[in-house]
């Protein structure tokens, strides 16, 4: 709860209240003493209730202005009026005769005001001097008159003071913290508000708020520089505004298709400055005539319908333009330096084996070469045309796309087959490579493309594995819910981390046999079948068959569950 020391302005503003309640009030019993030409309403002495009520008067006024000028000590000054009021109503109430006066009901205002803007404990302290200071007076008049009536009646109201002043100050309480919720909300909504409208005001892409019926209501600076116009709030209507009738086309067919479907990037909108030949258009767009004739620009739009239980006529949606040109001219560079990259590569690779080809084919051309040296010179020729061939044969393999509609395959049988095979081929004896793989595991993958994946991996493998029993590793991870993991993993040096972090670029290769394209291609057979290859460093240690422990680095391909 607010500290009472230091309240809110809503609090100071209720003193000030009261402050000026209490000089009316006073004024008001002043007024009285003039009433029916000296026949008083309560049977007061006219000299001391003058003085009273002039005392009260002074006292309320000198209150207000003490407030105005001093806005400290809050609880001090409360206190100061409250004590104020039970005196002069105490005074008035002793003189006119106690309970019989009527003038008991005056205790509220104090009583309640300090239940409103004081601690409970106050209150309660403050309530209870009225009871006993009721109850003494009573006591006196029974003295007085032997009447047992004021007794009960004092008793009465001073439990009825105490009832009181606690139900007030638990409402107040109440009302006071819902205002503190109020301020604190609405301190915290203007703070999101400028953060929104900074970030909405920096945004590249363009947002334009519009209704039902197409009426803008906002839009931030990116648009207006997307579409070459302005776009007045609450005056603009896409539907009306020639230049727009694409989007607005675009909005009203969203509309109708009430999609259930997360909101996508539709077909790509062009407005141009030009006039176009013929009300046709390249495929996908949609030309218009622009506000300036050199003003060209390709949007991709997307809608968001806002949530909000209102009305029709309350219905908002958000439409984000997003500069199609800039994405393009962005993805014909990346295209055009990767291109650049893989073509300097391919011809680095291929030159060191048109070198060697050369000179062994200027050297078979020498008469003096013995047997021995020709049949060498053959063999340079024969092996680099080799490597060139595997060359050409891995970057033909990037370009096969994978099989879109295959069917789910069990994974461990498929797997059984790839490890079988390879062992035959490089002649490797059943025992090195271990397959721990569950039944009954189904994929989607392209089988030819799985192969060329696990060869890859399994001659990455066999290069630097042991060779002793168990230390290559195929296991399979189910675990997870949506996707399962293929572990391949040997027993041989961990990969520094120097070497990790080239891994998978084109050829980049450790080996002076290798060219430098089986990761690379690997990873981008996988990416090509909705997977994922990627390498795993972990500190824990790999355990073999023979008791040995090695580094458990290893290479995983996460596959996707089948639906």
């Amino acid at each position: 709860m607010t500290n009472r020391q230091n309240p809110a302005e809503s609090l100071w503003r209720s003193l000030t209240t009261f402050s000026i309640t209490r000089v009316l009030i006073a004024a008001i019993l002043l007024a009285l003493l003039g009433l029916n030409h000296g026949k008083y309403i309560w049977s007061i002495p006219p000299q001391i209730y003058r003085n009273i009520t002039l005392t009260y008067v002074f006292g309320s006024i000198g209150f207000v202005v003490l407030k105005m000028r001093l806005r400290q000590f809050f609880l001090w000054q409360l206190a100061a009026q409250a004590m104020l009021d039970v005196v002069a109503i105490s005074l008035l109430y002793f003189f006119a005769g106690g309970i019989n006066s009527s003038l008991v009901i005056l205790y509220l205002f104090p009583l309640a005001s300090c239940a409103i803007l004081a601690p409970l404990i106050w209150a309660l302290f403050l309530s209870s001097l009225v009871a006993v200071f009721l109850l003494l007076v009573s006591s006196y008049q029974v003295l007085q008159s032997g009447s047992e009536m004021a007794m009960s009646s004092s008793g009465l109201y001073g439990g009825a003071f105490l009832a009181m002043v606690y139900a007030v100050n638990r409402l107040a309480h109440r009302l006071i913290r819902q205002e503190e919720l109020a301020l604190l909300h609405g301190k915290n909504l203007r703070i999101q508000q400028q953060i929104n409208k900074l970030v909405v005001a920096d945004m590249g892409d363009g947002i334009i708020v519009v209704d039902a019926a197409s009426r803008v209501y906002a839009a931030n600076p990116a648009t207006g520089r997307m579409l070459g116009m302005s776009l007045l709030p609450g005056v603009t209507k896409l539907s009306e505004t020639p230049n727009l009738q694409p989007i607005a086309e675009a909005f009203f067919s969203w509309r109708n298709q009430v999609p259930d479907v997360e909101p996508q990037w539709i077909d790509t909108i062009a407005l141009t400055g030009t006039h176009a030949n013929d009300d046709s258009a390249l495929s996908g767009l949609v030309m218009v005539k622009g506000v300036r004739r050199d003003f060209v620009t390709h949007l991709k739009l997307r809608f968001v319908s806002v949530s909000a239980e209102f009305g029709p006529s309350d219905e908002r949606c958000i439409i984000f333009l997003q500069d199609a040109s800039e994405i393009e001219n962005q993805a014909q560079q990346l295209k055009l330096a990767s291109m650049g990259r893989l073509t300097a590569s391919i011809a680095h690779e291929v030159r060191n084996p048109l070198s060697s080809i050369s000179y062994a084919a200027s050297l078979l051309g020498e008469d003096d070469l013995s047997p021995e040296q020709g049949a060498r010179l053959v063999k340079i020729v024969n092996d680099n045309v080799e490597r060139l061939n595997q060359l050409i044969e891995d970057i033909l393999r990037l370009s096969r796309k994978a099989q879109i509609n295959v069917d789910p395959f069990l994974l461990k049988p498929v797997i059984q087959e790839i490890v079988q095979e390879f062992q035959e081929t490089h002649r490797i004896a059943p025992q090195v490579i271990q397959l721990l793989a569950p039944e009954g595991i189904m994929i989607r993958f392209d089988p030819m493309h799985l192969r060329e994946v696990v060869v890859n991996l399994l001659t990455n493998a066999i290069r630097y594995a042991s060779g002793e029993a168990g230390s290559i590793q195929l296991f399979v991870n189910a675990d997870f819910t949506d996707q399962l993991e293929l572990h391949v993993r040997d027993d041989g040096p961990g990969i520094s981390a120097e070497v990790r972090a080239h891994l998978f670029e084109p050829f980049y290769t450790t080996s002076s046999r290798g060219t430098g394209l089986g990761l690379y291609m690997a990873r981008e057979l996988c990416l090509n079948n909705g997977a994922l290859l990627d390498y795993e460093y972990r500190v824990t240690e790999m355990t073999i068959p023979s008791g040995s422990t090695k580094s458990s680095g290893r290479f995983v391909i996460t596959f996707v569950k089948p639906k």
